[in-house]
């Protein structure tokens, strides 16, 4: 298709007159296609899939059955705008009953149609041209991608072994605090599944102070805890005068399509994130509220998501050792990050060997049918996810057993 005049009016965010014309393939696109492949090619074997991280059954029956009941009620008709008060109440309680911390549902929280649209509008609220958003890599992009929109910069602090993949603040120098206003946390940490810990927030809420920056946490597997007490940063003293927290019931509540999460923290932070998002959305289906404030009422249920993922990754964390991988269960999520090998030897004697952690992931795929992500961001490391299909904990077992056989007919190096 030739280039008519439309070419040129695209803005340069998104690659100004260029737009449309890279033919760079993203890697989850890469998998998709991978997949695709390797099933052609070997239609009577199964694709395990640990790749982009989904939690692999629906939402609980007695959630989608008061779904069923409120989207039935003509009262749920019609915009909601900020959102019902259910919600804003429910999310108050939720953050008093796990965290033990006090939020004006009045005035401290609001809903967003899942934490990603959340993470969309935030860099709305404060970043000017030459502003700089702290961020971590590797890490969830969306809120940097927007921030770059509105011409901010973004600086990325490695996540590494080495510092229990927790970003050095104390890192960033005079100028770059100087220009900064935003640092974006998440904890349990995709992809690495690290957990943050007191000390840990206690410093970044210190940092924040001396430098007036703002904290945004977005705390989407806070409830997906294997040992002690999940953790907010809100739970800091002093946190909430600088600190806005995210929360989402797409992964602790296997609701990942019904597009429902909150904001809290500080109150002149969540206002600005209304007024935003009061112009930008109008708000989510009432019934799907009400959904969610049924679920934020029950975090047992999410206590026993986490119970399933934590005898998962005690299945998976063995193998993956036995066969090389430096794998450590985490404290949290459902992710499983560990170092990329180097090369691999099949049976036959055949050596192939790896100049990045994407070209292990597409062997894994194309020869083992073993899906996983890939991450080259500060160091190469794979990712599995223990949410892989299984319908019972025998199912586990199998799945684990047939990956464990599967990894058998390779020697790897690391």
């Amino acid at each position: 298709m030739s280039d008519t005049y439309l070419q040129k009016l695209f803005a340069e965010r998104i690659g100004g007159e260029n737009y449309g014309k890279n033919t760079a393939i993203y890697k989850f696109e890469k998998i998709k296609r991978a997949k695709q492949a390797a099933r052609a090619a070997m239609p009577d074997v199964e694709l395990i899939d640990m790749g982009v991280g989904e939690p692999d059954e629906p939402a609980h029956e007695q959630v989608v059955e008061i779904l069923r009941k409120e989207a039935g009620d003509p009262g749920n008709r019609g915009y909601t705008d900020n959102g019902i008060p259910e919600f804003k109440e429910a999310a108050a309680r939720y953050m008093q009953n796990l965290f033990g911390v006090a939020i004006d549902p009045a005035t401290e929280v609001n809903h967003a149609i899942g934490s990603k649209s959340a993470l969309t509008l935030l860099p709305a609220c404060f970043i000017n041209p030459g502003d700089i958003t702290v961020m971590t890599t590797p890490g969830y992009p969306v809120f940097g991608t927007h921030a770059k929109y509105y011409g901010g910069e973004v600086v990325n602090l490695p996540l590494t072994a080495e510092n229990n993949f927790l970003p050095q603040l104390e890192t960033l120098t005079p100028e770059q605090c100087k220009r900064a206003k935003v640092v974006v946390l998440n904890y349990p940490n995709n992809p690495t599944g690290a957990s943050a810990t007191p000390a840990f927030f206690e410093k970044a809420v210190a940092f924040a102070k001396k430098h007036e920056l703002i904290l945004i946490h977005d705390a989407a597997y806070a409830g997906l805890v294997f040992e002690g007490k999940p953790l907010s940063i809100l739970s800091t003293p002093g946190a909430k005068d600088v600190a806005l927290e995210l929360h989402s019931l797409s992964k602790a509540y296997n609701m990942t399509g019904w597009r429902i999460g909150f904001v809290c923290g500080n109150e002149l932070l969540v206002r600005a994130f209304s007024d935003v998002k009061d112009n930008s959305d109008s708000g989510q289906f009432a019934a799907i509220q009400k959904a969610g404030a049924y679920c934020l009422d029950h975090p047992e249920i999410t206590a026993s998501i986490a119970e399933k993922y934590s005898r998962r990754m005690d299945l998976l964390v063995p193998v993956l050792r036995e066969h090389g991988f430096d794998a450590k269960k985490p404290a949290g999520s459902f992710f499983l990050y560990v170092g990329a090998p180097k090369a691999a030897t099949s049976k036959d004697g055949h050596r192939i060997e790896f100049a990045s952690a994407e070209e292990v992931s597409q062997f894994l795929i194309t020869a083992l049918l073993l899906s996983t992500v890939p991450w080259d961001d500060a160091g190469a490391f794979v990712r599995w996810s223990v949410t892989f299909a299984a319908a019972t904990p025998e199912d586990e077992k199998r799945i684990v057993a047939e990956i464990d056989k599967r990894l058998g007919k390779l020697t790897l190096e690391f």
